[in-house]
Parts: structure tokens; sequence; C-alpha cells
């Protein structure tokens, strides 16, 4: 993924605070989660979410991923 503008970490950190679902792109596949929480780890920004239905923890690398939407 390209770099992430300000209205796209703006948009991320709306969703963390609102608690609304979003959409990652990774090789592919879709993962729709319920963002938590931002955090750095070991230089990498990783967005920390669940699963909305089995409620599984998700580590989402945000340099790995193809594209984020805002599921409204």
């Amino acid at each position: 993924m390209a770099a992430m503008s300000v209205a796209d970490y703006d948009r991320l950190e709306r969703a963390i605070v609102d608690g609304r679902r979003l959409s990652f792109w990774r090789r592919g596949t879709e993962f729709l989660v319920i963002p938590e929480r931002l955090k750095l780890a070991n230089g990498r920004e990783v967005v920390l979410a669940r699963h909305p239905s089995t409620g599984q923890r998700m580590e989402l690398f945000i340099d790995e991923l193809d594209s984020i939407e805002v599921i409204r």
C-alpha cells in the first residue's frame, strides 16, 4: 500500500473511536474487522482488531495491506 495520507489516518482513527467496521485487503483476501487500537511494533504500524462474528483478535500491519476502507 502506498503511504497513508493524513485523511486516511483521520478515517482510521475515527473508525477506532466510533467502533466502525473496516475492510482491509491483503494479498487478495478481504478482512472485515472492528479496529480497537493503532500502535507501533518494532517501528511498524499495527492495527489491533477483532473479528465481528468470532471475536478473534487480529494484528494487521499497515505496510502489508493493499487497501483500507471504513464501512459506514
